[in-house]
């Protein structure tokens, strides 16, 4: 047997997916996928906001996607003190359930003394531990400066690998100087969002061939 024909058989033995469907952001299972946005600034308006909302606004140009931003700032009063989920105000509850039902979570937050923002950290706490199983994500954030960058790799990325997510490779990172009222406007952050998302959406698609609740019950 050749190589050349080595490298064929080979080929044969992997995955099988249907392809991808007209419009984009539309799988196999018929449904449009659903990305949700997290924010995790304590401000209104938000430079983290903003980043969660461009790169959503990038997700929506290549597919025919449902999108959904939740921000902390709006959400904070109703978890803020709740030690428990059944203490959450009911558009905290909702916001969780879209947080667990997403195809892809587009999560950010601005630095905050070398880490994610506490009320970010305390979503995340009532989220159910298994209900972001191999659901993909991409991270961002944002900061002073550049030397903030690594919260990403440091501090997110270890976030989700507790839960068990599939943390997407390329991540955003812009600092304050990249915005403009509020607003992104770096070319090169911008360039960053569109690769980021090149890069997620086959992956993003492929995931949500995996039923999940099949493959959480095998724990």
């Amino acid at each position: 047997m050749t190589a050349h024909d080595e490298h064929e058989a080979a080929l044969t033995t992997l995955p099988r997916y249907p392809p991808r469907e007209a419009g984009g952001g539309v799988p196999h299972t018929g449904r449009r996928l659903r990305v949700v946005g997290v924010s995790g600034s304590l401000h209104e308006p938000s430079r983290t906001a903003a980043l969660v909302s461009t790169i959503l606004g990038a997700i929506q140009d290549r597919g025919d996607f449902t999108t959904e931003l939740i921000e902390v700032a709006a959400l904070g009063s109703g978890f803020a003190g709740a030690l428990r989920r059944s203490d959450v105000a009911p558009m905290v509850e909702a916001a969780l359930r879209a947080i667990e039902s997403a195809d892809l979570l587009v999560v950010a937050s601005p630095v905050y003394r070398a880490s994610f923002t506490g009320l970010f950290k305390h979503l995340f706490d009532f989220v159910g531990q298994y209900a972001l199983v191999g659901t993909p994500v991409l991270l961002a954030a944002n900061g002073g400066g550049e030397r903030h960058a690594l919260i990403i790799d440091h501090q997110l990325r270890p976030l989700f690998g507790f839960f068990q997510s599939l943390t997407l490779p390329l991540g955003v990172y812009a600092s304050n100087s990249d915005f403009i009222d509020h607003r992104l406007s770096s070319p090169d952050i911008m360039r960053r969002v569109a690769q980021a998302v090149d890069r997620a959406l086959p992956l993003v698609e492929q995931a949500a061939f995996t039923r999940r609740p099949d493959y959480i019950a095998a724990w």
